[in-house]
Parts: structure tokens; C-alpha cells; sequence
């Protein structure tokens, strides 16, 4: 899951100085007749891979690359920070480095490009590579609105590369499996389906990176929140699981965007959806008093799913049976993307895939700052230095479990920011 630790200045990332790409200013996509960019021909392993975002969640995209290349997948060509990794960063092994992402592309040949920069930059980068053939594995969020979405998907397109979006949870066998449990009726007619998701954040994690969050910064949009970034994949999923992941599947919106650290954007929030399929209600937030593993509840008529999403773990509870819990493996989105590109294995999670979500971050974007949480709701501990709100994690269960949101359950505190959409 991204955390986008990188930011401009201060040694900790990459940042372009321009959107724009500065070498090869220009340079179309290396093509061939057949429209398979020449840097991927057919079966030839390992691909070259550049990944722009190496420290924060960066180091998780680090470190996978390194296991896809012991497997003979990939070869690490290069890496785009604004402060080089130093050698022990990078395992002992020796790779080209740069802060101009264009240029990295076009010295080390890449194939495939690996972005997890700030959100903000996610659309001008993938546009970069894919101005230069290159294929993509982009972080989640893919982008901070939805017409930079639409930007970056039609773009990636026209261009004629393959885009990854980064839902490392959309890559679970339990999708599939439960999506066939619902399709078979084993829990007769779904009657809606739930998301929760309660982690904790000391107030350092909103002080690692200027964007960090921010709903905007310098004029740009940022919507780095509870249900847009850390928790981002509870929504994702549980759409996923609706069968709703178009933007066009997506009918209705209601959000309740709240906050209770010092911040711009919200960390605890609720969020219904209305779909062509269902209705669906997440709640998270990151003021948990204890923290949990986040998951998404199914509901039927007859019966119930739950799915830990992180640990791929499924329990099924159905009417007139015992409860089964089954655990699952998980497919790699870039081992997934190599494998489409070279054998034409079904890519996981294609931009398109991920519009009903953004049609979320973009109801999120347009909605109201989030309403600020009076300080007799929350406490800091003091050896954490975090805050808690009170009750927060029975609320947060309990919308999954009802479907309803916080105004709805009782908590006073929550009433001035519904806000609907459509």
C-alpha cells in the first residue's frame, strides 16, 4: 500500500523540477510495426525496469524488484530519487540513478517504469514513459482528480503501453473466489457490502512530506485521506467485490469527512455508495484506539463474507452451514504485468478498472473541507504520540456492519458534513 514518502528537497525523494520530461523532450514511443513497443519484444526476460520513488513505500517496490529478479522476471536498470540511494540502499548492487525520469528512461532502455512518487506527480511521470513506449505499474492513488485520471489513462492509451494501477489487494485469488460465491448465490441476494478499516498515525506521519495531508498544495490537488490514500484499498476492494469498478457504475455518492489531527484533509471518514449493482459503505479511520487488520463484509440474505484483504483470508458464514475460513495466495501486480507483457496474461488492474474508484476520490475532492473534530472527542496518548477518538472503532465496525454512516449510528459529531453527490 503506498505511503509516498517521497517529496522535493529535504533528501528524501524525487520530485521533477518540471512535469514535463527534460531529455528527449519530444521523443515518441519506441514501436514497432506490430505495436509492440521494441523494448519489450516477445519472451525477452528480464525486462528492464526503472523505478522512480525508491525510499518510503518506495523501499516495498525496492525490495520486490530484487525478489522478481532473482526469479529471472525483471532486471533493476535504474532508479529516479533526487538524492541518490546509496549502495547499501540498493543491496550492494550497482544501478544508474538520476533525478530526471525522462532521461533514466531513455539511458537505461526500460521496459517497464515502477511509480510511487507523490500523488500529485503521478500523471505527468506516467505520461513521460509512456511517451517513450515504456509499460507501467502506478501506485495507488492514480491520481488526485478525476479529469488527471482521465489525463493519465487516455494518454497511456493513446500512447499504445500497458498501465498497472497499484491495488496490490485487486491481485488476491480471494477476489475471484468470492466474486464466484456471490455469483453461484451462496449468500442468496447480496443486500449491500461493507468496508472497515481503523489504523493508527502518530502525528509525524502528517510532518514526512509536504503533501502529507493536504487536500491541496501550492494551488495543485493533493486529497491525501484516510479513504483516498492509506485505506484507499477497503474502497477499491469492496467495489471490486460489487462487480462496480467503472466510473459509469458508480450511480451515487454521500460522504462524512472529518478530522482530528492538525491536518487539511480528513482521517476519519464514511463514505456510500451507490452502484448499479448495490450500495456499499466504508468507514476509516486512522484515530483507531486499537488498531485492526481493515476488511469487507459481504452481506446476503442468506449469509456473510468477510475478507481480510492484507492477510488474503476469507471467512464464509452461511445459513444452515458452519463458518469456513479459508486463506488464499495472491498474484504480484508487477510479476502480473511482466507476465501480460511477454506470455499475455490477463492484466489484474487496468486504469479502467479503478475509474469507480476515482469517481470517489473526485466526490472526496469536491466536497467540503473536512469538519474538524472537538477536542472533548479525542485524546493524544502521550507515548505514542497519536490522537484517539472515542468510540471510534465501534463506529467504524458497526457501518460495515449496517451499512450506515457515522450521523447515522449516533455520533453527533458527524452531522454537519454529510455531504451528497448526484
Amino acid at each position: 500500500m503506498a505511503d509516498h514518502r517521497i517529496q522535493r528537497g529535504g533528501g528524501e525523494g524525487m520530485m521533477p523540477a518540471s512535469p514535463t520530461d527534460r531529455a528527449g523532450h519530444g521523443a515518441g514511443p519506441r514501436n514497432t510495426p506490430a505495436g509492440r513497443p521494441a523494448n519489450t519484444p516477445p519472451g525477452a526476460l528480464p525486462l528492464p525496469v526503472v523505478l522512480a520513488g525508491a525510499r518510503g513505500h518506495g523501499g516495498w517496490h525496492l525490495n520486490n524488484i530484487r525478489r522478481l529478479q532473482d526469479k529471472g522476471l525483471v532486471r533493476l536498470a535504474g532508479v529516479c530519487e533526487l538524492t541518490p540511494l546509496s549502495l547499501e540502499e540498493l543491496g550492494g548492487q550497482h544501478v544508474e540513478q538520476s533525478a530526471d525520469f525522462g532521461a533514466l528512461l531513455d539511458s537505461t532502455g526500460a521496459a517497464v517504469a515502477v511509480i510511487c512518487t507523490p500523488i500529485p506527480t503521478h500523471t505527468d511521470l506516467a505520461l513521460t514513459a509512456a511517451r517513450r513506449g515504456v509499460h507501467l505499474l502506478l501506485e495507488k492513488p492514480p491520481a488526485p482528480s478525476y479529469a488527471e485520471f482521465r489525463r493519465m489513462a487516455d494518454g497511456v492509451a493513446a500512447a499504445g503501453v500497458v498501465c498497472q494501477i497499484g491495488f496490490q489487494s485487486l491481485g488476491s485469488h480471494a477476489v475471484h473466489a468470492i466474486r464466484k460465491l456471490i455469483g453461484e448465490g451462496a449468500l442468496g441476494r447480496v443486500t449491500g457490502i461493507g468496508g472497515a478499516g481503523a489504523w493508527a498515525r502518530d502525528e509525524a506521519y502528517y510532518r514526512r512530506a509536504p503533501w502529507a495531508g493536504k487536500r491541496r498544495l501550492n494551488g495543485v490537488d493533493v486529497v491525501d485521506g484516510v479513504l483516498t490514500n492509506p485505506l484507499a484499498h477497503v474502497v477499491a476492494t469492496a467495489l471490486a467485490l460489487d462487480g462496480s469498478t467503472r466510473a459509469e457504475d458508480v450511480t451515487g455518492i454521500r460522504t462524512e469527512l472529518l478530522r482530528a489531527n492538525d491536518i487539511e484533509s480528513d482521517d476519519t471518514s464514511c463514505v456510500r455508495i451507490t452502484t448499479t449493482g448495490g450500495r456499499i459503505t466504508v468507514a476509516a479511520t486512522l484515530c483507531a484506539e486499537r488498531p485492526g487488520e481493515p476488511y469487507v463484509l459481504v452481506h446476503g440474505t442468506g449469509g456473510r463474507i468477510t475478507f481480510w484483504y492484507k492477510q488474503d483470508r476469507v471467512l464464509v458464514q452461511r445459513s444452515g452451514r458452519g463458518p469456513e475460513e479459508i486463506e488464499y495466495g495472491r498474484t504480484d501486480l508487477l510479476e502480473n504485468l511482466v507476465g501480460h507483457l511477454t506470455d499475455g496474461a490477463e492484466l489484474l488492474v487496468p486504469p479502467e478498472s479503478t475509474g469507480a474508484f476515482m469517481k470517489v476520490v473526485e466526490a472526496i475532492r469536491q466536497a467540503p473541507d473536512p469538519v474538524e473534530l472537538p477536542p472533548d472527542t479525542w485524546e493524544l496518548l502521550p507515548g505514542e504520540r497519536r490522537r484517539v477518538v472515542r468510540g471510534i472503532d465501534g463506529f467504524v465496525a458497526a457501518a460495515a456492519d449496517t451499512l450506515a454512516l457515522y450521523s447515522e449510528l449516533g455520533a453527533s459529531w458527524a452531522l454537519p458534513n454529510e455531504v451528497s453527490t448526484r
